[in-house]
């Protein structure tokens, strides 16, 4: 199995994943051009993507969804709650599953579960390849740790997980008190220490990556973020790798047991 960040935060979000010759995407926040040339730099042509899951209706997730699926025929697959809140997800011809759906692409059982955000049937997702038995998790937009999402989480390989902001940054930083109240809600995003409690829960001594995601550029800081759940995972038999998911740039292939190459800086867009 290999995992490309193709950027993740507030502009934009995909994550490629690749097993046996197969090759599933997970959101296609970016604008189509943008998402063109994130998968030409790790050499990945658009015409070999076999299917898009979409986690939510949110921009930054789905932005570039219909053209590419209409111009490269992705099949597309996004919850009934998603599909029904967003035209444009409905346009990519996605079709619908419910939360909790196990979806079999590729090579890929892709195991869905619901996520606490403020969207219409948001989800993270853990992809086992059927192959190898290589398990990677994608888990951002999430507004609190909640069981399920842990347990989902357990005993993966590679681990892309949210840490949004850093909480005393957020409620010292420029943002409006209603947006403050909304990124630290429930229904928001993660908190670097929110982050850590995940991490500390699922790390194991076989779990290679985390992939630090969704970090916001105006409450938080990748340094920061990463310290916040090394600090959090240093007692557990975690050895592998401990990384932050840049906005507008590609890092990657992460695999099982290897390191990843250095992250290709696109610049901005």
């Amino acid at each position: 199995m290999k995992l490309w960040v193709l950027g993740s935060g507030s502009r934009g979000n995909a994550v490629v994943l690749e097993s046996a010759g197969s090759r599933v995407m997970i959101d296609a926040g970016f604008p189509a051009p943008v998402l063109l040339e994130r998968l030409a730099a790790v050499d990945i042509a658009p015409e070999s993507i076999e299917a898009l899951v979409i986690t939510h209706e949110h921009k930054d997730h789905m932005r570039g969804a219909r053209t590419c699926a209409q111009r490269y025929n992705w099949a597309v697959r996004a919850t009934a709650g998603t599909v029904v809140l967003s035209r444009e997800v409905k346009e990519s011809g996605a079709k619908a599953f419910r939360a909790g759906t196990t979806l079999q692409l590729g090579d890929f059982d892709i195991a869905t579960v619901k996520a606490p955000h403020d969207a219409a049937e948001p989800i993270i997702v853990v992809a086992t390849s059927r192959t190898t038995g290589a398990r990677a998790g994608v888990a951002y937009d999430l507004g609190c740790v909640t069981e399920p999402v842990v347990d989902a989480l357990e005993d993966l390989d590679l681990l892309v997980l949210e840490a949004n902001h850093d909480e005393a940054m957020l409620f010292n930083g420029p943002y409006p008190p209603a947006l403050q109240k909304r990124i630290a809600g429930r229904r928001g995003h993660l908190s670097n220490k929110a982050a850590s409690t995940i991490a500390r829960n699922v790390a194991h001594k076989s779990l290679r990556h985390i992939i630090l995601a969704h970090i916001s550029e105006v409450c938080n800081e990748p340094g920061l973020a990463i310290g916040t759940v090394r600090d959090a995972i240093r007692p557990s038999r975690f050895s592998g790798t401990l990384t932050a998911a840049p906005q507008d740039a590609v890092i990657g292939p992460f695999m099982p047991g290897i390191r990843p190459a250095k992250q290709l800086d696109l610049g901005l867009f």
